[in-house]
């Protein structure tokens, strides 16, 4: 992304220190990187967690993902908001609904977008296929909906 702004680079500097904290389980550094008003969001699971709501849904899903890990392949930025794609990858340790996964690990695309405030994240939207997620641990989609 040679010759984008400072902003453009600050941005990605943030979103990428996010995925290597989230990908080390950090919930500290982590929390760091979202601004006091942050909202943090997954259409996919239907999730969305306000300010200091953020830091028990990342604690609830490492207690889900525990070895979860998130790799940052490629971006795109338009009109203040970074998109970001590549692939996520964790082994259920449980499912809310009681289904009992099959222990392998899961490995699927996953896009985020952010928005930012004060060089902070202030917006996350992750996305990615909880169906693909669920067919590869062994359960239905309902067993992983509501699982962060």
């Amino acid at each position: 992304m040679s010759g984008l702004g400072s902003g453009v680079a600050s941005a990605i500097a943030v979103a990428e220190a996010l995925a290597e904290a989230k990908s080390r389980q950090d919930v500290q550094a982590a929390m760091a990187i979202y601004h006091p008003d942050a909202v943090l969001e997954s259409p996919s699971l239907g999730t969305r967690y306000e300010g200091a709501q953020i830091e028990s849904a990342i604690e609830g899903w490492f207690a889900f993902a525990p070895d979860y890990r998130v790799r940052l392949d490629g971006r795109g930025w338009d009109d203040g908001t970074l998109c970001c794609w590549g692939s996520i990858v964790f082994t259920p340790a449980f499912t809310f609904s009681g289904a009992i996964p099959n222990g392998e690990r899961v490995e699927v695309p996953v896009f985020i977008l952010f928005g930012f405030d004060d060089g902070r994240v202030a917006w996350e939207s992750f996305h990615f296929d909880v169906a693909a997620a669920a067919r590869q641990c062994g359960v239905g989609v309902d067993a992983l909906v509501g699982a962060s």
